[in-house]
């Protein structure tokens, strides 16, 4: 049935170049994406500036002076020009079609956490965000991963008690301020929590403040660890 309807109507791709021949990225699209290969920092998911070297050393400087509350994290691409765009008309407009492709990205760059993590949860939106997005783009990908995985999906043990501006334009500082007691975990999350390694499925990491105050609260209500995936990783912490 698949094959037929890409006959009748054929695949258009998601950048809107040339028709690819599955639903996706055309050719020039893709060749374009910097995606993030191992060796990758451990702790933040950035790529090595220089080779690890003989040490055999996990974590970028940043991570080693200053680390994150989570454990690990993977990134599938790099956010720069060439996947901003894609990102952005995920999450503001309503291209949800972009899910599957990225779902597919993060279930090979995110391999390695998704082996040891009992459950998955997405970074969760206010309700009244919700309302005007219609959507939360990590749960849509958080979703996908978990039925491909066959780990557990939490989508409620996370919840965010306020709305807050969006994050971009802020500082480190100012977004470790925007984020601070915005997360909770509900009574009943708690349950699903304790105990478990959790995978924290989001779109973006810039500073990591927004996984970091998941994560504090994700640990407090008795997570084992906590891991982060997300589709792509700005290459500076700063």
């Amino acid at each position: 049935m698949r094959g037929l309807l890409d006959i009748l109507m054929p695949p258009v791709a998601l950048d809107g170049g040339a028709h690819p021949l599955a639903t996706g990225l055309s050719d020039q699209a893709w060749s374009r994406i910097h995606f993030l290969e191992d060796p990758v920092c451990d702790g933040c998911g950035l790529a090595f500036e220089h080779a690890p070297g003989r040490l055999g050393l996990d974590r970028c400087p940043a991570c080693l002076a200053q680390p994150h509350l989570f454990s690990r994290a993977r990134a599938a691409c790099v956010y720069d020009e060439h996947s901003r765009d894609l990102i952005l008309a995920f999450k503001h407009a309503d291209r949800l079609e972009h899910a599957p492709l990225f779902t597919h990205w993060l279930s090979r760059a995110a391999a390695p956490l998704i082996e040891t993590v009992d459950a998955i949860v997405p970074v969760p939106l206010h309700w009244s965000r919700l309302i005007r997005r219609r959507a939360n783009q990590a749960a849509e990908l958080a979703r996908p991963l978990a039925r491909l995985s066959g780990r557990a999906y939490l989508a409620d043990a996370l919840i965010r008690t306020r709305p807050t501006p969006t994050q971009g334009g802020k500082s480190a500082r100012g977004r470790r301020q925007n984020v601070r007691g915005v997360f909770a975990v509900p009574p009943e999350g708690a349950r699903d929590i304790r105990g478990r390694r959790i995978l924290l499925v989001d779109d973006v990491l810039t500073t990591g403040a927004t996984a970091d105050g998941c994560t504090r609260v994700l640990l407090d209500a008795g997570a084992r660890a906590v891991d982060v995936a997300v589709i792509a990783r700005v290459r500076s912490r700063a």
